[in-house]
C-alpha cells in the first residue's frame, strides 16, 4: 500500500464497526464465581441460546426482531444477531448509564434491555448518579469542592455518595424486573482501586483491578449485571470512582464488542455547527480533532479517554455515545445512532488504474467479479476496465478490497455537476464492518451531489435510504441522491428517471453491461433450444444446453447492485434516448405524476384534493362530478381546474392515451365498476387505479393498501389497490397485535364504534341531520355491516361490529372488547403494541384512553386505554381515528406515493 501514500491516493479514516455481540451460552470453564458453600454448584443454571428464563419459548425473541426489523432491514438484525451470538456473553458490550439517564429515561432504558434480553444477550451495566448526588449534597448543606475537575469526596460526602449510589443500583434492578427481566446487583467486590491522591482528593480511587467472576456468574445464571461506580481499596475502604474511568477499565478486563455511552444529548456535537458528530476514526482523525477550538475541557477528556482505552482492545470493538432510545439502531444496523468513535478501518483512494497496479491487478477485478460470476462476466469486466483507462473516475477501497466504490465526477458539460456512483461491491463482513457508511462519508466529503440506483427488493435499501436526500422508483429500480437542493434540478433529475431509467446517464456501465451479457445468453440458449426442438432426442440435448451455461445474477447477500454509467460517451440531461437498449422502449409520459379524481363531491374528495394541493409531484388534472360539473374547483392551487362529467367512456379513452398515471375513485358503493372495466379494457396496465368504496375490497386480485398491516413492497408493486375503510382501519390496527393471544372461537372481539356524521356522506339523510343527532346517538346496521365482513376477512377471524353516529362532524372511536387466551397483565399488552408499531410515523399508542375531539384533523391513529378485566383474560382498547384523513384521503395518499414510487408520506403533514 505505499505506492498510495501520493495525493490521488491519499488515506481517509473509515467508519468501521464490527457491530457484534454475544452468544448467551457460558461454559464451566470460563465462569468460576465466588458462592456462598451453602449454595451447590450442581444447581448453577447455564444459560442457553436465546435462554434467559423468562423468555425461553421463542415468541417474545420473533416479537423483538420484528420490532427491530423496523429499524433496519431484516438482513441487518440477522447479520448483527449471528456475530453479537459468535462470542462469549460477557464480551457482548458494557453499557455505562448516566444519573439523568435514570431520572428521565428510565423506562427507556429498560424497554431496549429487555429487547436485548429477550434475544439471549446480557449487557454489562455500570451506572453513576452524578445529578442526584449534587441534589442530595445542596440538601445536605455539602458545598461541593473540585480539583482538575475531580470531585474532592471527603468522609460526609463518601457516606451520602454510597447511600444513594445503592440506592439508584436498587432501583435500575428493580425496573428491570418489573419490565420481565432478571437483573442482579452487583455493588462491591468486582472495582479494586487505589487512592487516587488521599491528600488531595480524600476517598476518590483510580481502578487498578477488575475482579469479573460476579459478573460471569450473574450472566450464566441468566441475569444481566448490574454495577455501581463505587470501588474497594485493599483494606476494604469504599472509594468513589469516575463512572466512566470505571466502565472504562470495566472494559479493559471483559473486552466486549461494544462499549455504550448512554447521554441524553445523544453523542457528541460540532459546537460550530451544532450538528451530531456522527464518526470519529482515531487512527485518522484524532490529531485533528485535538486541533479543534471546541474540543475542550470534557469533551476533550472524553475522546482521549476513549482513545486510551480503544488502544488497549481489539480493533473489533468500539466506542457509541448514543441516546437510551437508540440503544438497538446502533446495536442492530448499519447506520447506527449518536456517536460512534473506533481506531477505524483505513480507505484508500485512486483515480488512475496504474494506480491499482501497484498494489494488484488481478485484486481489482476479482472485485469487480465477484457475486457477479456469470456467463461472460470476466470479460465483461476486462472491457469496463479498459473503458476506465480513459475515463475520469474516483475509487474508493480498503486494503483487502472488501469494499470498492467507482464515482464518475461530474462533466464539464453538466449543468447540475451531479456526480454518478457507479459501481459499489461490498462483501459480508465489509457490511457488517460498516466500512459502506465509511465510504458514503468520504463520498459527501468530496461530491456535493451524487446520484446512484439500487434494485427496489434490495435488503440494504433503508440504509442507502439514509444516505439519500430523496428518492423515486420506477420498474423494480430506485433512484437515490443527495446534495441537490433546487426542486427544477429534483424534477428534471425525476423525469429524467422515469423517461429512460438506469439509462439516464448514458449507457456504459458495468451493471448494464453484466445484465446485457446474461439477457444476450438467455437468447442464444433460447433459440439453440428451440432449434434442438426439432430434432430427435432434443428432450434430453435440451436438458443438456440449459446444464451447461450459468446464468448472471448477483448475489444480494453480499453485494450492492448499482445502475449507472460511468464511462464513454456520457451526456448531461435530455428529453429522449434515440438509441434505448433492447427491450426498453421510450416513455412518453411526463412527470410528476398526472391524477384523475372521479367522485370529487364528497369530503372524502375534498380533503384528498387538499393533500394533493400540498404534494410536490402530483399533477390533478381531471376531476369529476355529476353535481359540480362546469364549475371551478377550490382548494386547489397549483392551476385553475373545472369540474367535468367524465363517463366511463371518456375515461377509456382518456386511459388508452395514457394521459393519467393514477386513477382515484372516490365513488359511492356499487357505481365504480363501469370506470374501472372501461380502465381495463383501455390497455394502459400501468396505470395505478385506487378504489375508495368497498366494491373491490374482497376481490383476490386487487391489494388491499392498509401499509400498517400489509407488505408495503405488495402495494408498491400494485397497480388495483382497494382503500380500507375508515372504521375498519381503526379496528384492524386496535385488534391486529393481539391475535396471536386471542381467545378460540366461538369467543370473538366485539368493536362498538361511533363515527362522526361526515362519515354518513353529503347526501342528506338522518344520520348526517345535526339536529336529529343533537344529544343523541344513532345505531345502525348492528349485524352484518360491511365492515364487520371487511374487518373479519382481513385479520383472518370472527369480528362483531356496532357502528353508530354521533353529533360531531369528524372521528371515530372505537371501543373494542378483546377475550383473552391466557391472562395478560394491561402493561405486558400495551408493550405488544408499541413493539408492533414501532417506527409507524401515523400509530401512536396511548396509555390512557384516546379523545376523539383531539385526533379530528389529524392524519395518524390513536390506540390507548389496555383496561384488563379483574379475571386477566378480557382487555378492552380505545382507538381513534379521523374517518375522513387515515379513514380515507390520507391513506389513499400513502397507496399513491408506494405505488407511483414516491416516499410513503410525502404529501401528509407531521400532526402537532
Amino acid at each position: 500500500m505505499q505506492a498510495l501514500s501520493r495525493p490521488l491516493a491519499r488515506q481517509v479514516a473509515a467508519r468501521s464497526t464490527t457491530r457484534t455481540a454475544p452468544y448467551a451460552q457460558v461454559s464451566t470453564a470460563l465462569v468460576q464465581p465466588i458462592r456462598p458453600i451453602s449454595q451447590p454448584k450442581a444447581r448453577r443454571r447455564h444459560v442457553r441460546s436465546f435462554a434467559s428464563p423468562r423468555y425461553d419459548d421463542g415468541s417474545a425473541r420473533s416479537a423483538v426482531i420484528n420490532v427491530l426489523n423496523n429499524i433496519g432491514s431484516k438482513r441487518e438484525v440477522q447479520q448483527y444477531l449471528a456475530q453479537f451470538t459468535s462470542v462469549s456473553s460477557q464480551q457482548f458490550a458494557v453499557i455505562k448509564v448516566g444519573g439523568a439517564i435514570l431520572t428521565d429515561y428510565l423506562d427507556q432504558l429498560c424497554a431496549s434491555l429487555r429487547n436485548l434480553n429477550q434475544m439471549g444477550l446480557f449487557p454489562v451495566i455500570i451506572h453513576g448518579a452524578g445529578p442526584q448526588l449534587n441534589r442530595l449534597l445542596e440538601e445536605a448543606g455539602v458545598e461541593p469542592k473540585y480539583q482538575e475537575g475531580i470531585r474532592i469526596t471527603d468522609g460526609k460526602t463518601l457516606g451520602i455518595a454510597r447511600k444513594l449510589f445503592l440506592e439508584e443500583n436498587l432501583k435500575v434492578v428493580e425496573a428491570l424486573e418489573s419490565w420481565g427481566v432478571r437483573a442482579r446487583p452487583i455493588t462491591s467486590g468486582v472495582l479494586m482501586a487505589d487512592y487516587k491522591d488521599k491528600e488531595t482528593f480524600q476517598f476518590v480511587g483510580e481502578v487498578n483491578e477488575v475482579n469479573v467472576g460476579s459478573i460471569k456468574a450473574a450472566i450464566a445464571d441468566g441475569y444481566i449485571p448490574v454495577l455501581t461506580c463505587m470501588a474497594e481499596s485493599e483494606d476494604g475502604q469504599v472509594l468513589n470512582v469516575n463512572a466512566d474511568k470505571a466502565a472504562a477499565e470495566l472494559a479493559r478486563a471483559l473486552v466486549p464488542l461494544k462499549i455504550v455511552y448512554l447521554s441524553e444529548k445523544g453523542g457528541i456535537h460540532d459546537k460550530e455547527t451544532g450538528k451530531l458528530v456522527e464518526a470519529i476514526n482515531l487512527d485518522e482523525e484524532y490529531d485533528e480533532y485535538m486541533k479543534k477550538p471546541w474540543v475542550i475541557h470534557g469533551t476533550r477528556s472524553k475522546i482521549r479517554d476513549i482513545k486510551t482505552l480503544l488502544d488497549d482492545l481489539p480493533r473489533s470493538s468500539s466506542v457509541a455515545i448514543i441516546h437510551p432510545e437508540s440503544l438497538e439502531r446502533e446495536l442492530f444496523t448499519h447506520s447506527g445512532a449518536g456517536t460512534l468513535i473506533r481506531r477505524g478501518t483505513k480507505l484508500y483512494q485512486a483515480s488512475s488504474l496504474a494506480e491499482f497496479e501497484a498494489i494488484s491487478p488481478k485484486m481489482l477485478k476479482q472485485a469487480l467479479v465477484r457475486n457477479r460470476e456469470g456467463l461472460d462476466s470476466a470479460a465483461v469486466v476486462d472491457r469496463y476496465l479498459d473503458t476506465l483507462k480513459s475515463s475520469s473516475f474516483r475509487a474508493y477501497f480498503d486494503e483487502n478490497m472488501e469494499a470498492l466504490a467507482i464515482v464518475l465526477p461530474p462533466t464539464g458539460q453538466s449543468s447540475t455537476q451531479l456526480a454518478h456512483l457507479s459501481t459499489l461491491t461490498m462483501t459480508r463482513s465489509a457490511w457488517l464492518s460498516n466500512i459502506a457508511d465509511n465510504v458514503f462519508q468520504s463520498l459527501k466529503r468530496d461530491f456535493p451531489k451524487l446520484a446512484w440506483t439500487v434494485k427496489q427488493d434490495d435488503e440494504n435499501l433503508t440504509w442507502f435510504s439514509e444516505k439519500a436526500d430523496g428518492s423515486i422508483a420506477k420498474k423494480g429500480e430506485v433512484l437515490f441522491w443527495y446534495g441537490i437542493e433546487s426542486p427544477e434540478e429534483v424534477r428534471e433529475l425525476m423525469s429524467e428517471f422515469v423517461h429512460h431509467g438506469r439509462q439516464m446517464f448514458g449507457d456504459v456501465n458495468l451493471e448494464s453491461q453484466l445484465h446485457r451479457a446474461a439477457a444476450a445468453a438467455e437468447r442464444i440458449r433460447a433459440g439453440a433450444a428451440t432449434l434442438m426442438g426439432n430434432r430427435p432426442g432434443a428432450q434430453q440435448q435440451q436438458a443438456r444446453a440449459f446444464s451447461t451455461s450459468t446464468r448472471y445474477k448477483p448475489k444480494r447477500d453480499n453485494f450492492a447492485s448499482f445502475a449507472y454509467s460511468g464511462t464513454g460517451s456520457r451526456r448531461g440531461y435530455a428529453t429522449t434516448n434515440p438509441n434505448p437498449p433492447l427491450g426498453i422502449k421510450n416513455s412518453e409520459k411526463d412527470y410528476p405524476s398526472k391524477v384523475a379524481l372521479i367522485g370529487a363531491r364528497g369530503f372524502t374528495g375534498q380533503a384528498l384534493i387538499d393533500l394533493l394541493n400540498r404534494h410536490p409531484n402530483m399533477d390533478l388534472c381531471h376531476v369529476s362530478s355529476r353535481e359540480l360539473a362546469g364549475k371551478k374547483l377550490k382548494g386547489y392551487n397549483k392551476k385553475e381546474i373545472i369540474y367535468e362529467n367524465l363517463s366511463p367512456d371518456d375515461v377509456r379513452r382518456m386511459a388508452e392515451r395514457k394521459e393519467i398515471d393514477c386513477w382515484v375513485m372516490a365513488l359511492p358503493n356499487g357505481v365504480c365498476k363501469p370506470f374501472v372495466d372501461a380502465l381495463d379494457e383501455s390497455g394502459h396496465k400501468e396505470a395505478v387505479v385506487i378504489d375508495l368504496s368497498a366494491d373491490y375490497r374482497f376481490d383476490p386480485n386487487w391489494t388491499y393498501g392498509l401499509p400498517e398491516l400489509v407488505p408495503r413492497g405488495k402495494i408498491a408493486s400494485a397497480t388495483r389497490i382497494s382503500n380500507p375503510g375508515c372504521y375498519a382501519t381503526a379496528a384492524q390496527l386496535g385488534i391486529a397485535p393481539l391475535l396471536p393471544h386471542l381467545a378460540p372461537q366461538p369467543a370473538h372481539p366485539t368493536v362498538f364504534g361511533v363515527s362522526g356524521y361526515s362519515g354518513a356522506g353529503t347526501k342528506p339523510s338522518p344520520k348526517n341531520d345535526v339536529d336529529n343527532l343533537t344529544n343523541n346517538i344513532i345505531p345502525y346496521s348492528l349485524t352484518d355491516h360491511i365492515h364487520e365482513r371487511e374487518i373479519s376477512a382481513q385479520l383472518g377471524t370472527e369480528v362483531a361490529f356496532i357502528p353508530h353516529v354521533a353529533v360531531w362532524f369528524a372521528g371515530i372511536h372505537h371501543t373494542i372488547s378483546l377475550p383473552l387466551a391466557h391472562q395478560m397483565a394491561s402493561r405486558d399488552i400495551r408493550n405488544l403494541y408499541q413493539d408492533r408499531y414501532h417506527g409507524e410515523r401515523l400509530v401512536a399508542i396511548r396509555g390512557e384512553s384516546p379523545s376523539v375531539k383531539m385526533i379530528a384533523g389529524k392524519h395518524g391513529v390513536e390506540i390507548g386505554g389496555f383496561a384488563v378485566h379483574s379475571g386477566g383474560k378480557r382487555v378492552v382498547v380505545n382507538v381513534t381515528i379521523d374517518n375522513l384523513l387515515k379513514g380515507a384521503a390520507t391513506q389513499c395518499l400513502q397507496n399513491m406515493n408506494l405505488a407511483l414510487g414516491y416516499a410513503e408520506y410525502e404529501g401528509i403533514p407531521e400532526d402537532k
